[in-house]
């Protein structure tokens, strides 16, 4: 008998088994050394700005709630499976198709028994791990020493504890769930629970298991119903923000009596894992979902209907009240000072003369037209560039408080062309180069900027008599990264700034400070290789062992990174502190869980003209503190975090997450307290509330019937909002002008008059003291226009203006050349007993050179205005010859500021010729009547039909617009 054996199974190749190993493993170590290298990267970032421990929390913190949230999920659906297939019936009769399932899986048993578990507990983790910040606030959480108005807890109870237990019950209750799931799924397969011949069938085992479960699921959601209650203080109704009247008498008391019905629920649920009866429990369970629609769908409509919407005003008034109350603290305007204004419209001479230090400040030069101008005048190089628009500050100069605008000059890397190597972006081209500043209330003869600081290098009087640090390491437009420093008696290579007209020589320089990690030592140079994904890195010679890599440049960037608890302003702003360059930043602390308080959409509030799309990470809120200052200087890119705001217990409760990161107040220098200002994001969100939150009683808050609004920027085409402008000027309840913010406020609603119903300020000058803030700073003044005499608003002033003769001749005439008029920014100032409106226009070529200059001023007062070629000249004549004011461009000749040469040399600052005003002023008044002349002698050709005459005549024209042309600066 012969046999036939079977044919041997293939036995697996050990070198291919060794070979598929060995590049498993090193997948794994190139994996993990590129992860390694992204950690490492930062933590060196980090510590080289002394912010490490901020790193060190947040890596902690992750791993900490990661591994919490791995275990609580993964241990009970771990537990669950385990017990639901150790008590199944041993010998129960299982269908076919069963029999089939158990085929299948059983081979992947031991698997999924572990690898379930692990799977959630993965995705566990990560969602634990991003709320890490919430966990950290509630265990640092601290009291407010505020009740709310309802159940009488610290409002802190709303910003800390309310979103932790949220967080808390949510996770319980998906892992109740999924261990719900996974226990019904094995005892079903594995026999535990039987369905057939309508019959269900359970197990002792999965019944006492599923029976627990199920009551530990309603447990947490009794405490989940409980906690809601709390939730309607925070919640958005129809009108407010928090517990209405159908809300404290339907739906809390609701809510208290689903949570009891829920533990009674529950309490069948483990009756039943003990005497194996379903019936009640699950009729329970239906009349609990039935309670449910009743007591929070049902009861809440009848009563609003039949008692609520006839009576509204009545019961709601005092829940309309609490929110008007909240809202108010929470936004901090509860401190707002009130006053009625009776504005007059008539004018009369010598009307401004109480008013003259304020008008002596009125800005003029508008930081979003002039731009271009200062590019212009100011850039030397292609590879330069200023901010846009330009920002606004304040020096003392001569012992006076001056407004300025101001800009720093950075780098332009897209104006590189040909000479874009990874050389000269890296280590040549490196850093801008000095700040220019102009005065915003003066003009030179040709409508120009009168500088106070500017230059390659720079001179002017922000630099006279102190060490000035020149260099901008640190901007809104550095490069991605650059690699600085070089030991000392090597050649530098940095680009300093250019010499000479045709570019030939230059000035470079080595940077000396701190600003970034070391890579002079080849494992750092590999790690920052890898990051940035670059070969240079790593194979340059011209890498030193000083040599350090800055990167992350920008001020908002650099805050946002060792300050991540906190809200940014769209608007950093440079300033000279100290004889350095520093950028200012303020930062805010943001909740949506103060309650009663009103929320507001953070982006639309801080949406205008000069912010379009700002960027917010949290946008729905209803409280906002302005509690950190900070500032980033521009060589060195260091980072100091001033705890502006000590009271805010959201930044109290940060302190404690982020220990040692923050300076006092006192630590600020009395040089750098005259820089700070009141934060412009801020007040955009407060006058977006203060539109109906400037009542105070509930009566008119619910009759809406003095609601207001901010109104559209007159000066653009498309509604947006006319953003709030910084001026020095004195409120009429002040006795001294000082530095302040100002907006105003006209009817709401979409089809209302255009007149003005408040004028809001607030006082945004902190002082000059070290560490003392000034105690009128943050001070909010309403002014309260009567109605009785009714004031032009912005929309209004710019229709009257452009509609004007003179002003649309103007206009008219310079259209017919290759000239384009820009109307400045409108600005509103309560002087000489009303309401005085100023607005800039600026004249520039519609080539593709721009160089708008500003030619002349509109002014309104009432129904009257005027239009001259100076502030001085618009007032004297609005107010009857003599205004009685002194503007900042009242002298009667107008001198250009001093300009250094196009050279650069130190020292080498020649004067661009402007002339005296009077020459200039009167040659293109004589122009501007010849061109007048030729259009009436045109227009009367061509209606006679004398075409000869119409040519000559327009010959005219076209000489005398190009005349205009050449004396506005084209």
């Amino acid at each position: 008998m012969t046999t036939t054996s079977a044919p041997n199974q293939a036995t697996p190749n050990p070198l291919r088994r060794a070979i598929a190993i060995t590049l498993a493993v090193i997948a794994a170590i190139v994996v993990g050394f590129f992860v390694f290298a992204s950690l490492y990267a930062d933590w060196l970032w980090f510590d080289q700005l002394g912010f490490s421990s901020v790193l060190w929390t947040q890596w902690t913190a992750r791993v900490v709630m990661f591994v919490i949230g791995f275990l609580a999920m993964a241990v009970p659906v771990f537990v669950a499976i385990q017990l639901a297939y150790r008590l199944r019936p041993v010998y129960a009769r299982l269908t076919s198709q069963l029999d089939h399932y158990q085929e299948v899986v059983e081979p992947l048993r031991r698997l999924a028994m572990w690898g379930i578990p692990v799977f959630f507990g993965f995705f566990a983790g990560f969602a634990a791990s991003a709320q890490w910040e919430t966990v950290w606030l509630w265990a640092n959480r601290v009291d407010t020493g505020v009740p709310d108005p309802q159940f009488q807890m610290d409002t802190g109870f709303y910003l800390f504890s309310l979103p932790f237990f949220t967080t808390v019950l949510g996770f319980a209750s998906a892992v109740l769930l999924v261990c719900l799931i996974v226990t019904a799924l094995v005892a079903y397969l594995y026999g535990s629970v039987r369905v057939g011949q309508r019959e269900l069938r359970i197990s002792k085992a999965a019944r006492i298991q599923l029976a627990v479960l199920a009551g530990l699921y309603l447990l947490v959601q009794a405490v989940s119903l409980w906690v809601d209650r709390y939730k309607t203080l925070t919640s958005q109704g129809d009108r407010i923000t928090g517990a209405s009247y159908v809300d404290d008498h339907a739906i809390i008391p609701g809510l208290t009596i689903l949570a009891i019905a829920a533990v009674i629920v529950a309490a069948l649920f483990f009756v039943t894992a003990i005497v194996g009866r379903w019936r009640f429990p699950l009729i329970g369970t239906g009349l609990l979902i039935i309670s449910s629609l009743i007591v929070t769908v049902a009861y809440p409509w009848v009563l609003f209907n039949v008692s609520v919407r006839p009576n509204q005003e009545t019961l709601e008034s005092p829940y309309y009240q609490r929110n008007i109350d909240a809202t108010k603290a929470a936004y901090g305007i509860d401190g707002l000072e009130k006053n009625d204004f009776q504005a007059v419209t008539d004018v009369e001479p010598g009307q401004l003369r109480a008013d003259a230090e304020t008008t002596a400040s009125i800005r003029i030069m508008d930081p979003a037209i002039i731009s271009p101008t200062v590019r212009q005048l100011e850039q030397y190089r292609a590879y330069y560039k200023f901010t846009d628009p330009l920002d606004v500050d304040r020096y003392q100069i001569d012992g006076q408080s001056q407004d300025t605008v101001v800009s720093v000059r950075e780098l332009n890397m897209d104006e590189l062309g040909q000479a874009a190597s990874w050389y000269n972006t890296t280590l040549v081209y490196t850093h801008g180069y000095g700040m220019v500043a102009a005065k915003g209330n003066e003009r030179t003869a040709d409508g120009n900027p009168v500088f106070v600081e500017r230059g390659i290098p720079t001179t002017g009087a922000l630099t006279t008599g102190e060490k000035y640090e020149p260099r901008v390491y640190f901007g809104e437009s550095s490069p991605t990264y650059s690699i600085v420093g070089a030991p000392e008696g090597r050649d530098s290579i940095e680009l300093d700034y250019p010499r000479g007209t045709d570019g030939g020589a230059r000035t470079t320089n080595t940077f000396s400070g701190n600003g970034g990690p070391n890579i002079g030592d080849p494992f750092n140079r590999l790690i920052y290789s890898l990051k940035f994904q670059s070969t240079d890195i790593l194979f340059s010679d011209a890498i030193n062992e000083e040599s350090q890599i800055l990167y992350d440049r920008s001020p908002v960037e650099r805050v946002q990174k060792v300050a991540p608890y906190l809200e940014l302003d769209n608007d950093p702003y440079p300033s000279v502190v100290d004889g350095r360059i520093v950028w200012i930043i303020d930062g805010y602390t943001l909740s949506a869980d103060y309650p009663y308080s009103q929320v507001v959409s953070l982006r639309d509030a801080i949406s205008d003209t000069t912010n379009t799309t700002p960027r917010v990470a949290l946008d729905d809120v209803n409280y906002i503190r302005n509690s950190v200052k900070a500032t980033v200087d521009a060589y060195d890119g260091s980072v100091t975090l001033y705890a502006w705001d000590e009271t805010d217990p959201l930044l109290q409760a940060w302190q404690k997450v982020y220990p040692s990161t923050l300076k006092p107040v006192s630590d600020m220098s009395g040089d750098l307290m005259s820089h700070v200002r009141y934060p412009t994001d801020l007040f955009k969100v407060q006058r977006a509330m203060l539109g109906t939150y400037h009542v105070d009683d509930a009566q008119s808050f619910y009759q809406r019937d003095n609601a207001w609004k901010t109104p559209d920027d007159p000066t653009q085409t498309n509604p947006v909002l006319q953003p709030p402008y910084y001026l020095t000027m004195q409120m009429p309840d002040q006795d001294a002008p000082s530095y302040s913010m100002f907006t105003t406020f006209i009817p709401g609603g979409d089809d209302t008059r255009n007149v003005l119903m408040g004028y809001l300020s607030v006082d945004s000058d902190a002082g000059a003291e070290d560490g003392t803030k000034n105690e009128n700073y943050g001070k909010l003044r309403m002014l309260e226009i009567n109605a009785e005499t009714p004031v032009p608003g912005p929309g209004q002033v710019q229709n009257t203006f452009n509609a004007d003769p003179a002003v649309s001749a103007f206009i008219n005439i310079l259209k017919q050349g290759q000239s384009q008029v820009l109307n400045g920014n409108l600005l509103t100032l309560p002087v000489g007993g009303g309401l005085l409106y100023v607005q800039p226009v600026f004249v520039q070529s519609s080539g593709s050179t721009k160089l708008p200059t500003l030619q002349k001023v509109l002014v309104g007062f009432g129904d009257q205005i005027a239009f001259e070629d100076t502030l001085q000249g618009a007032l004297d004549v609005l107010f009857g010859g003599d205004s009685g004011a002194n503007a900042g461009d009242g002298g009667t000749e107008v001198t250009p500021t001093p300009a250094p040469t196009e050279s650069g040399e130190p020292g080498d600052g020649g004067a661009t010729d402007g002339g005296s005003g009077t020459g200039t002023d009167v040659a293109f008044q004589a122009a501007l009547q010849e061109a007048q002349q030729a259009m009436l002698d045109r227009q009367a050709a061509l209606t006679a039909g004398d075409w000869t005459k119409y040519g000559e005549a327009d010959a005219r024209l076209t000489a005398a617009v190009e005349k205009l042309l050449q004396l506005s600066g084209d």
